[in-house]
């Protein structure tokens, strides 16, 4: 099988789990460096290197749901709060979490020096953060660890920062709770490719 086959199998391969527990099928030393080799080696706009990634795990990942859930019980509905304090006992039911920044003083700074491109640095930035996020949902994947995606922020942004000592100019992006699968996700649905690829030749 090709290198191009087997990265395209590992793509296929990468879905949402919400059904995870707290074990792991690799170490955590294992676990840190998927997360530093996909830091180093995802591309970003400018060669920036603006993303930033925080690997919690055993009582700071349970802290890091905990405190979602204290922030979210202010402001949901007391009758509607019991679902979403499900939801987010099953994130915090898993091994760790992956907290995706973008360190907003590298965008400045390539705004006030490349100016042309200012309005476009905070987009390409936030595409950078989703190609790590990628990167390391399909690595974590490949080494058979379930993961989903979450957007909490910029509910629970100021609380993360100061619990874990993080700089004031980190922007949280996005939340990936991991762990040991415990049930498969279903079959996925596609829109027809045709209408989504255009071909010219």
């Amino acid at each position: 099988m090709s290198t191009s086959t087997q990265f395209l199998n590992a793509v296929k391969e990468r879905r949402s789990v919400y059904a995870i527990s707290s074990e792991s099928t690799i170490s955590d030393k294992e676990i840190v460096e998927l997360v530093e080799t996909a830091v180093l080696h995802s591309p970003t706009s400018f060669n920036s290197q603006s993303s930033r990634a925080v690997v919690l795990l055993g009582e700071h990942h349970h802290k890091l749901w905990d405190i979602t859930a204290e922030t979210l019980r202010k402001i949901v509905p007391t009758e509607q709060f019991e679902g979403t304090a499900q939801k987010l006992a099953s994130f915090k039911a898993g091994h760790g979490t992956v907290l995706f920044f973008e360190d907003q003083n590298v965008v400045k700074h390539l705004q006030e020096n490349f100016a042309l491109y200012a309005e476009n640095f905070p987009i390409w930035s936030n595409q950078s953060s989703g190609i790590l996020q990628f990167v390391v949902w399909t690595a974590l994947s490949e080494q058979g660890l379930g993961a989903s995606l979450q957007h909490y922020n910029p509910l629970i942004d100021d609380e993360v920062k100061s619990t874990f000592g993080l700089p004031a100019e980190w922007k949280l992006i996005a939340q990936m709770p991991f762990g040991k699968v415990v049930t498969e996700p279903g079959e996925k649905e596609f829109l027809p490719i045709e209408d989504r690829v255009k071909v010219f030749q």
